[in-house]
């Protein structure tokens, strides 16, 4: 019987140590959620261990098969071009299969919802709240037309208003959202951050968010979001045992 593959988690990393500290309690989140699964994670920058050295390592061990999963909500610059690149150069003797990002997913808005309400709101308060769905931001019009379509989505599922927002790059900024709600009518606004860790941008929506009533905490390590990581793996799992014949 063939092994399963190991699962890399590969993060962005950060000078922020709270990006790395989320990005571990997010693995462990999901090690508890499938014992048998052997988890590794790697960082592009900043932090360690590096994605090549993980790599590495796991190959000296003798360690075949790896599904590497970009740890990010949309397919923009990393997820196309940093991580395919960074694979690129495994050991030749390890088969990296890259699994797709994580969003969208309606576990991703439940995510959401889950740390709205535990920043305070209810399920009672949504026809009366208008919500900033706060993303970093990208260069990438694909990126950016998936949070505007999610916002749209979300925006079915009972809230007054939801609005995109930017932390960088892309506009409107998570204030300039917030102002928009309050002119629409909202009873209460509250920004949600679309974001998995701690770091500059998300500080810099925390700072947009001055004006709000609510401010959610970052996904970080949500049940919803482990729940996600797996399912990524488990899409990319079935190829590869199908290609081993297993």
């Amino acid at each position: 019987m063939t092994s399963q593959p190991v699962l890399l988690v590969i993060a962005h990393g950060s000078r922020d140590p709270r990006h790395a500290a989320t990005v571990h309690a997010l693995v462990r989140c999901v090690r508890a959620r499938r014992p048998g699964l052997r988890v590794e994670t790697g960082f592009l920058d900043f932090n360690i261990p590096s994605v090549p050295g993980v790599l590495e390592s796991l190959a000296a061990e003798g360690v075949r098969d790896v599904v590497a999963l970009p740890l990010l909500l949309t397919r923009a610059f990393h997820a196309k071009a940093d991580i395919p690149a960074v694979l690129r150069e495994a050991p030749a003797r390890l088969r990296v299969h890259q699994a797709e990002v994580l969003g969208p997913s309606p576990l991703l808005t439940a995510a959401l919802e889950r740390r709205l309400y535990e920043a305070g709101l209810t399920p009672a308060d949504k026809s009366s709240t208008g919500v900033v769905l706060a993303s970093a931001g990208s260069t990438d019009p694909e990126a950016i037309a998936v949070i505007a379509e999610i916002a749209r989505e979300w925006r079915h599922t009972g809230w007054c208003a939801v609005r995109p927002a930017f932390a960088s790059a892309s506009l409107p900024r998570t204030e300039d959202a917030v102002r928009e709600l309050r002119a629409l009518g909202c009873e209460r606004v509250a920004v949600a951050p679309y974001v998995l860790a701690p770091g500059f941008l998300p500080d810099r929506i925390a700072r947009g968010a001055a004006e709000a009533d609510v401010l959610a905490d970052v996904l970080g390590p949500a049940p919803e979001v482990a729940r996600v990581l797996l399912e990524r793996y488990d899409e990319a799992h079935v190829p590869v045992l199908a290609a081993l014949g297993a």
